[in-house]
């Protein structure tokens, strides 16, 4: 059994994902196999680019039922938080429809470009396991266009013009629309938290 499955949904800067897993002693393996992720210990959706591509991938690989059905630890990255919820002003596309909300479009302005790209603090608001050991206002290092807004859903936030969802949580999936592996030292720790399942 595979200790983690990473969902081919495309676009995906898999490398430095890949590297960071390894820097934590975790197998993982990069597939749209049903029965690979199926019996994976955990399950990671990353995503980069357009929703309704990645969308189109995972319906074209029979994996929307699939995702939908899993009961292990899913952990959403960047794109893939966007896809677990229910649609996305993106191209104006039905997603996963695992956790309530629509990825919105950032407000643009002078001060807040969009896309939001580079480090942003993270304010903590659960104390949920997969945030264990990360400090309040830790930095994480995001880039991204769209955003799921504050929600029941929503256990840490970051502020663009406005405030949005960093990390959301429903029964055994979360997801955050930063990247863990690209984010250092707090980074690490979220993700050794969704190996580890530290509760």
């Amino acid at each position: 059994m595979n200790e983690v499955a990473i969902i081919d949904s495309g676009g995906s800067n898999i490398a430095s994902l890949l590297y960071a897993l390894k820097r934590l002693q975790t197998k993982a393996v990069l597939t749209t196999d049903v029965d690979v992720i199926r019996n994976a210990k955990r399950v990671l959706l990353p995503g980069v680019g357009a929703a309704r591509d990645a969308m189109n991938r995972l319906t074209n690989a029979g994996l929307v039922d699939v995702i939908r059905s899993l009961t292990q630890p899913v952990l959403g990255i960047c794109l893939g938080m966007q896809l677990l919820c229910e649609s996305s002003e993106e191209g104006d596309v039905e997603c996963l429809g695992i956790i309530p909300g629509t990825a919105n479009k950032l407000l643009s302005s002078t001060s807040d470009p969009v896309p939001n790209m580079g480090w942003c603090a993270t304010e903590v608001a659960s104390d949920h396991h997969i945030l264990k050991d990360i400090r309040n206002r830790s930095y994480f290092y995001y880039i991204h266009s769209y955003a799921l807004p504050v929600s029941e859903f929503t256990i840490a936030t970051a502020m663009h013009s406005e405030p949005f969802s960093a990390v959301i949580s429903k029964d055994n999936f979360v997801a955050a629309q930063f990247h863990p592996e690209r984010s250092s030292v707090a980074g690490s720790v979220l993700l050794a938290n969704f190996l580890g399942d530290r509760q």
